[in-house]
């Protein structure tokens, strides 16, 4: 360590697990001659379930790196090409997203594609208890702003920022459907009760989707970063990001606020924060702005309870054969019961 260069932190490594350090320092120096100056170091940011995410240092500059999950692989769920052109083509628009720096789809140089991106500054609010040190107007601006930005992401022209072809908007639902189930398939290897019957209610019950628009497929406050003046400085996680129907993002957001009746929860909720706006609110919000018919987001929302059952199992399942890492892995397979019972009842209720 040359003198003067700060100590990495006390939680980066030399060998974080499905990083190769040397092997990435020699690739950032054939592809970006000097943008690494010494000897890396890194850790994992904990708080993601599915793609992994590093924040890797020099000793003198950081960015962060991003990789597919360690084993069990399911198919199109964590391709790193999308994930760098929709964060990429989105950079000169309303919607902050940090800068790509570089593609790397050659798995030997650490057992997997990734890309590097800048590092952006802020907090990933993740439960109520983060967020109340806020007050209660400062946590409602907070939280108004995800829907603003959710607004101006779909008001993007997916043409002009040559996005034309990142998806099939047409029967967007049916196949968002199909892939759930197929996901599902892949990754259960236990007894479910109410899930089938939650899947098949909602094929019966399809709405008619509105203009296609760039989604995000994952949107959430914690994967959005949040600065020290409480703006919004970057969407993170697009891993699920494609061209489809709007509702679908406003859908999952309305869940996600939605109070999952449990004391604590591995799962991002906020609800509980003074001042957090209702899912009432944040839906009422985003019609005025974007001028959308919200009528019909009760499917949409019973839809984000039985997607997000489909992908706690599927890390259920990973944790299960021990191919995941990170903290707080052994109770998701006790919450897909949970979201299940919440996709029924929304569905049935309106």
């Amino acid at each position: 360590m040359s003198k003067g260069t700060p100590p990495p932190q006390p939680q980066d490594r030399e060998d974080p697990p499905g990083l190769d350090l040397e092997r990435l320092r020699e690739h950032l120096g054939r592809e970006r001659p000097g943008m690494a100056g010494g000897p890396l170091r890194a850790r994992l940011i904990e708080g993601g379930r599915s793609n992994l995410t590093y924040r890797v240092t020099d000793g003198t500059a950081s960015w962060v790196v991003r990789r597919p999950p360690l084993g069990h692989v399911l198919a199109t769920a964590h391709d790193m090409r999308r994930e760098h052109r929709v964060i990429s083509a989105l950079h000169d628009t309303p919607v902050p997203v940090p800068e790509t720096l570089l593609l790397c789809e050659d798995e030997s140089v650490i057992g997997a594609p990734f890309y590097v991106m800048e590092l952006v500054e802020g907090v990933p609010y993740r439960t109520a208890g983060q967020l109340a040190p806020l007050g209660p107007e400062r946590t409602r601006a907070v939280v108004l702003s995800l829907v603003d930005t959710l607004v101006d992401l779909h008001a993007v022209d997916p043409e002009a920022v040559g996005l034309g072809d990142f998806g099939r908007p047409d029967g967007f639902l049916e196949r968002q459907l199909r892939r759930w189930g197929k996901q599902l398939s892949a990754s259960k290897n236990r007894d479910l009760p109410g899930i089938d019957e939650l899947h098949e209610a909602l094929g019966r019950a399809l709405p008619a989707s509105p203009a296609p628009a760039v989604v995000h497929g994952d949107y959430r406050l914690d994967n959005v970063l949040i600065g020290a003046d409480d703006t919004l400085k970057a969407v993170l996680d697009w891993e699920m990001s494609t061209l489809g129907d709007p509702l679908t993002d406003l859908g999952l957001l309305v869940m996600y606020s939605s109070d999952l009746g449990l004391p604590e929860s591995p799962v991002s909720t906020t609800s509980g924060a003074p001042g957090h706006p209702s899912p009432a609110e944040l839906i009422e919000r985003y019609a005025a702005r974007s001028g959308r018919d919200t009528s019909a987001l009760a499917w949409y929302t019973a839809f984000a309870w039985f997607k997000l059952a489909v992908i706690l199992e599927g890390i259920h399942y990973r944790y299960t054969l021990g191919q995941t890492v990170g903290a707080g892995f052994d109770r998701i397979g006790e919450l897909v019961p949970v979201f299940i019972d919440h996709g029924l009842t929304t569905l049935k209720e309106g």
